[in-house]
């Protein structure tokens, strides 16, 4: 059964928005950021994705953690740090369709925290904001239904991925389908979802965001609660996305240097190839920039060359 919502006209705009930057950022080679921006991003991901869950670890103890470092800091704090990093090392394992995936992710997340984890709860619960009980969650026993029912509406239903991963992130949040981590796995999964179609989003840490403008988030939530329908969610975080993605195009408006188009050409490429092959991916870029992009990769032993002028190959050494 397909979750309750409308298509609003601000969502449509936004939807409209949000494609089209995501064309810019494809445009402007934004979708394959650096191996440094990538680990600056994970690390902001993980953050906010926990700082809005109470967490009290600084960006620089998470980089610590992260190298393998020791910190000084609450054991619960830094139990949560380390199972979201182990997640988001390897979110290319998980499936955001498949209900056993996001099971194995909880697991994950909330291993050493709670009881039981990667399993669907065995008791009712309510969500208390202040001496009020703001939101009560449908009863355990039907939360594997929900859950399936869910998912199904992810895999089948023909809406547009944008407004689904919103509808998923509200209606897994109402289930509330475990004992804790459920707002952390909320924002992960949307993420998955985007990230199957926009490699972009795994890169994008709009938890940023949301942990900014956290009252907001909450009050979507709860909005959505009271109108029975994920609308006002849907239109939250569609305003979130286009938010972030705005940010993203906004630090991003620069002239490549040479070593942003090396590091993002290399990311990119599994064979050897020719400086045709460069010019096509850089098509403002003249062939002698080319060529000189190409001599300081050699250098910088990025990847090797055989032959000579226009029989001249390359072949990756390692990957940046």
């Amino acid at each position: 059964m397909k979750p309750p919502y409308e298509i609003t006209s601000d969502i449509l705009k936004l939807v409209s928005s949000i494609s089209e930057k995501i064309g810019e950022v494809n445009a402007h080679l934004l979708n394959r950021p650096s191996p440094q921006l990538r680990k600056q991003n994970k690390i902001k991901t993980v953050h906010s994705s926990l700082k809005i869950e109470g967490n009290t670890l600084s960006e620089d103890q998470i980089t610590a953690l992260l190298e393998n470092k020791r910190i000084i800091g609450p054991k619960k704090d830094v139990l949560e740090v380390l199972n979201a990093l182990a997640v988001y090392e390897n979110i290319d394992q998980y499936h955001p369709n498949q209900e056993k995936s996001f099971l194995n992710a909880h697991e994950t997340l909330m291993s050493g925290l709670i009881e039981n984890p990667g399993v669907y709860r065995k008791k009712g619960v309510g969500i208390i904001k202040g001496s009020q009980v703001e939101h009560y969650a449908p009863p355990y026993e039907n939360v594997p239904f929900l859950m399936k029912d869910l998912f199904r509406y992810l895999r089948d239903s023909e809406e547009i991925l944008l407004i689904k991963s919103c509808v998923f992130h509200y209606e897994m949040e109402f289930i509330h389908p475990f004992l804790d981590g459920n707002g952390r796995m909320g924002r992960l999964w949307q993420s998955l979802i985007l990230m199957e179609k926009y490699p972009v989003f795994e890169f994008l840490p709009f938890e940023t965001l949301i942990s900014k403008y956290q009252d907001d988030y909450y009050k979507a939530l709860s909005g959505s609660d009271k109108e029975g329908k994920s609308t006002i969610f849907i239109e939250y975080m569609l305003g979130i996305i286009d938010l972030a993605l705005g940010e993203l195009l906004q630090f991003n408006h620069r002239i490549l240097s040479d070593i942003d188009r090396l590091e993002y050409f290399v990311s990119m490429t599994e064979s050897e190839f020719t400086r045709k092959d460069y010019m096509d991916v850089f098509k403002d870029i003249s062939s002698a920039t080319a060529s000189r992009d190409l001599k300081k990769g050699v250098e910088l032993k990025l990847f090797g060359k055989t032959g000579e002028k226009n029989k001249t190959k390359y072949h990756l050494i390692q990957n940046v």
